[in-house]
């Protein structure tokens, strides 16, 4: 920002969510922030205090649904989308059409190539759903099942892994924030795809995850008696994160290849843990694994290589923006496992979001986001 005395304008689509609380509950710390919408359609008309009492004395608007909101008389600065997938494209449209500040000047788009020419104002758009994070819009149709309704704004749009992507993200209009899943393995392998050390066939992700991040809707098979004392795997070979983090890994490689991913649904409210198998390159050892890993992240505030004697764990993250990675030989020859715990809700999604927020807005990347995690 070039005016510090100046706070963002934020708002946040879908604040009656786990994503969206999370949102609110950094951001209200955040020194340049000011919450000035927050949307929340089934909750429409409620204080964000009868939704989520932990949140009670902030000082925050109360919810509204999306249809009611005068965009033009807000002056947002950001806009946070913590939608349904499916919901935050079409919603985007909107804003971008109807905010008449710094995205158009009072006129009605009706081609959608004129999207990516409206999005070049001053309001920026940070997206945790997964409207925009597949690049190549048959691709999500193939994964989603819906038609892309904003295929020339998809182009616009960067991908958010911070560490991976920081100069296109300061530079963004359109950020979309990767999966939780994805996170965790992305910023574990890419390094090593991109060094070569590690073959591109053979890579095993078996990932688990609390409950949280299955969404708050109401669904029997997040029910109590559904998920407690027991652990089971889901979207077996068909998980929609798949070519969320294929996309990204082809990339950092240089070729296309595929991955088995097997996520699992753990009787917690929140954490993820992802146990990764690789087949080494040849001359190259876990130790260099862990080297490579060190070496990529020595001068990052949220990921963090850890000893060889210390074994990730969920509760060693949670609650807070870190990234903790273990490397370890396996007693099969020229094969490694990697270790990676991040909190879903915060380094996988919310605080991931306000990361990228800060970069867009040339803030200390940190900001909001310094907590050490719980524990115990």
């Amino acid at each position: 920002m070039t005016d510090n005395s100046k706070k963002i304008r934020a708002a946040v689509l879908g604040a009656s969510g786990y994503t969206g609380a999370e949102l609110v509950r950094l951001l209200v710390r955040h020194p340049q922030v000011e919450i000035v919408l927050m949307t929340a359609d089934r909750k429409a008309g409620q204080s964000i205090d009868t939704v989520y009492p932990h949140l009670t004395g902030l000082g925050l608007p109360d919810l509204m649904a999306i249809k009611d909101v005068e965009w033009p008389g807000l002056e947002l600065d950001v806009v946070f989308c913590a939608l349904p997938h499916a919901t935050s494209q079409e919603i985007i449209k909107g804003i971008l059409h109807e905010t008449g500040h710094g995205f158009i000047d009072e006129m009605i788009i009706e081609r959608p190539a004129d999207y990516a020419n409206a999005i070049k104002g001053s309001v920026k758009v940070i997206d945790l759903s997964a409207d925009f994070r597949l690049r190549d819009t048959d691709v999500y149709t193939k994964w989603y099942g819906e038609y892309h309704q904003a295929t020339e704004l998809q182009k616009e749009a960067v991908y958010g892994l911070t560490e991976h992507y920081r100069e296109d993200i300061k530079k963004a209009r359109l950020v979309a924030c990767p999966g939780c899943y994805p996170t965790a393995a992305l910023l574990t392998l890419i390094p090593l795809l991109k060094n070569k050390q590690i073959s591109k066939d053979g890579i095993i992700i078996d990932a688990k995850s609390g409950v949280s991040g299955a969404g708050r809707a109401l669904r029997e098979a997040n029910l109590f008696t559904e998920v407690s004392e027991g652990m089971q795997p889901y979207a077996i070979a068909n998980h929609r994160h798949s070519p969320e983090i294929e996309q990204e890994l082809s990339k950092a490689f240089g070729e296309d290849l595929m991955v088995t991913f097997t996520p699992h649904l753990v009787p917690m409210n929140r954490g993820e843990l992802e146990t990764i198998y690789v087949t080494l390159e040849p001359g190259q050892t876990a130790d260099d694994l862990r080297e490579t890993l060190t070496k990529c992240y020595q001068d990052e505030t949220f990921v963090h290589v850890v000893g060889e004697d210390v074994v990730p764990a969920t509760r060693h993250v949670r609650g807070s923006n870190q990234c903790l990675i273990g490397v370890y030989a396996d007693r099969v020859p020229n094969r490694a496992i990697l270790v990676v715990a991040i909190d879903n809700l915060i380094k996988g999604s919310s605080g991931q979001a306000i990361q990228n927020m800060n970069l867009m807005f040339g803030l200390p990347e940190t900001l909001s986001l310094e907590q050490a995690p719980l524990f115990p």
